[in-house]
């Protein structure tokens, strides 16, 4: 398994699944941009590309996955969790050397992109 959903993840992912067409899937990946240098994309997808995505059931989630995003993931867990200001989704990706304040941008180890201001 690529990356980890905890119970609280799982429980708020199938919630808004409720509201996605038949046969979406939840795809998490990266992307450039952020002020640590890359961000990470957690939305609903119906289409996989066969020849680059990753289709695992993780936690009771069909998850997409980006092929190629793998390495910079691979041990990623996301939680959910509820506090005073509503809830929302956290990652902790073991691959990153330096996060964001915000918490939805991070830069890996190898990397040598653009980094952006927050």
């Amino acid at each position: 398994m690529v990356i980890t959903l905890t119970d609280s993840a799982r429980d708020q992912i199938k919630e808004m699944m409720k509201d996605e067409p038949e046969g979406a899937r939840l795809r998490f990946g990266i992307q450039g941009g952020g002020c640590s240098g890359l961000s990470y994309s957690l939305s609903f997808d119906e289409h996989v590309n066969e020849e680059l995505d990753i289709v695992e059931e993780i936690n009771e989630i069909p998850v997409v996955l980006f092929s190629q995003d793998v390495p910079i993931i691979e041990g990623t867990k996301i939680d959910f969790k509820e506090n005073l200001m509503g809830g929302g989704f956290s990652i902790d990706n073991p691959n990153a050397i330096v996060s964001c304040g915000c918490g939805s941008s991070f830069r890996p180890k190898e990397y040598e992109g653009p980094i952006e201001k927050c």
